[in-house]
């Protein structure tokens, strides 16, 4: 008995042996050959003959031809999962970093994913994404896995977050991309780097982010949760660039609408509709625009773009700036509060300017030559901050050369042009209830007006329109 006993023992523990074996061979098969995909597929196939599936479809549009925000969420988070790789096919990208390949969806993709346990897949389809889900998941995981897709797209958003330049192209009905187009928005310029007084940098600055944390506020008061600016002044004075430094600031996406392309104002306000949040929506050269009538759309379809009820509905956390060579021919209700927050007045370079000028393109704090150039200014004569920048840059390895060629320019070509324009730069602030524009010591009479937009802030130079007046060094 003991030795038949000890022969079964051996037996069994040599089938057993074999057994491992030919599992672990089978397993070493199907990895090294890819096999272990086949089975894994066909497994699921299985699977799902035995379990009742829901589906749930994320169009990238609504039904207002908006963008779908949570379409964009999915995108994000679907991008960043490591599943992604496992898929049969998928697209490569050369990424922001050197040498960096990043992988992004195909269409008709299928991607897996697992939460609190549950298998959750998502179907890429033509401008849908389609999740997949159990039956008997959906009610425990549904909701809290939607959050989670909130939640971890917004902090790749914060990480890797691009900001881009739309245009908008002009309307084909056949064109199922939208009226927009886009290109990473990598202009350079920032508050730091601009020719700028930086007690008034230091107000625009406080005013942007007193707008981004104001959410609640203008919901308590029932207004729009946007702000307008006016950018006024000869041409070359820095109003792109500080449109620019403003969408790197808050981090915005730039909307440069082009008015010879917008059909009618329902097209207008179509534009509106397809733009984001957080985004900033500019019209540059207005005046001209309005002047000439080069343009289809009309006054009022302008006014209802800048404060009707679409604006008011889907505007929100907007900046909208407008930019213009003179406001002086413009109808006053392009002007009036609540549709213009904000004045910005770029004049030409006048002497403080110009030595920020050449602190910034020369390195020079100080020179012989400028009580000389000093004296010129004082004289009336001036140029833009851009013609005098791009004499700098092109003499930018002799200074003293540089100097001279600016004298030169502002002898034969500024005389007379600055003589209204010598110190001034200014801010205007029209009924706006944010911190930085504001004077302390206002009676209660007063401070409702401000909230209404009916009074403007009088100037620190006491100027009789009420406007707050500072002073800038760029032009």
């Amino acid at each position: 008995m003991t030795i038949l006993y000890n022969l079964l023992v051996l037996i069994f523990s040599l089938l057993l042996t074999y057994v491992f074996l030919f599992l672990f061979l089978f397993r070493v098969v199907l990895i090294k050959t890819g096999l272990i995909y086949f089975v894994k597929k066909k497994w699921r196939s299985i699977e799902d003959w035995f379990h009742v599936y829901q589906f749930f479809k994320v169009p990238e549009f609504n039904e207002s031809m908006q963008r779908n925000q949570l379409y964009q969420k999915v995108l994000v988070y679907l991008n960043s999962l490591t599943s992604i790789e496992d898929s049969d096919f998928t697209n490569l990208f050369t990424g922001k970093k050197p040498n960096e390949i990043v992988l992004r969806l195909d269409p008709s993709q299928i991607i897996e994913d697992d939460f609190l346990g549950a298998k959750i897949f998502w179907i890429n389809e033509e401008r849908n994404l389609v999740l997949k889900i159990r039956k008997a998941d959906k009610r425990r995981v549904l909701r809290p896995y939607l959050q989670h897709i909130h939640t971890v797209s917004d902090e790749l958003d914060e990480k890797n977050r691009e900001l881009k330049l739309y245009v908008n192209v002009v309307d084909n009905h056949d064109d199922r991309n939208g009226r927009w187009r886009s290109v990473p928005f990598t202009h350079p310029s920032s508050f730091e780097n601009l020719a700028m007084e930086s007690d008034l940098k230091n107000k625009v600055k406080s005013d942007l982010y007193s707008f981004v944390k104001a959410k609640q506020y203008y919901h308590r008061l029932g207004r729009a949760w946007k702000r307008s600016y006016l950018l006024y002044g000869p041409s070359g004075t820095g109003k792109s660039s500080f449109i620019a430094a403003m969408a790197n600031f808050l981090s915005y996406d730039v909307y440069d609408i082009d008015l010879s392309k917008v059909s009618d104002d329902s097209d207008l306000k179509f534009l509106l509709l397809q733009s984001t949040t957080k985004s900033l929506i500019v019209i540059e050269d207005l005046g001209r625009y309005l002047m000439e009538k080069s343009t289809a759309v009309t006054l009022p379809g302008i006014l209802s773009f800048m404060d009707g009820i679409l604006t008011s509905g889907c505007g929100e956390e907007r900046v909208m700036v407008f930019t213009m060579n003179s406001k002086d021919h413009v109808d006053p209700a392009i002007l009036r509060p609540g549709r213009i927050d904000v004045h910005l007045h770029f004049p030409l370079c006048n002497f403080t300017s110009f030595k920020t000028l050449a602190n910034s393109y020369l390195g020079l704090k100080d020179h012989k030559l400028f009580p000389q150039v000093e004296e010129i200014f004082r004289n009336g004569a001036s140029l833009s901050p851009a013609e005098i920048s791009e004499l700098m840059i092109a003499n930018r390895n002799s200074p003293s050369r540089a100097l001279k060629t600016v004298i030169n320019a502002l002898q034969t070509d500024g005389d007379g042009r600055g003589a209204l324009n010598i110190g001034r730069r200014s801010v205007e602030e029209n009924g706006e209830p944010s911190g930085p524009f504001y004077k302390e010591g206002i009676n209660a009479v007063k401070e409702l007006k401000k909230l209404y937009g009916l009074l403007r802030v009088k100037s620190c130079r006491q100027y009789p329109s009420f406007d707050l007046i500072c002073r800038q060094n760029e032009g």
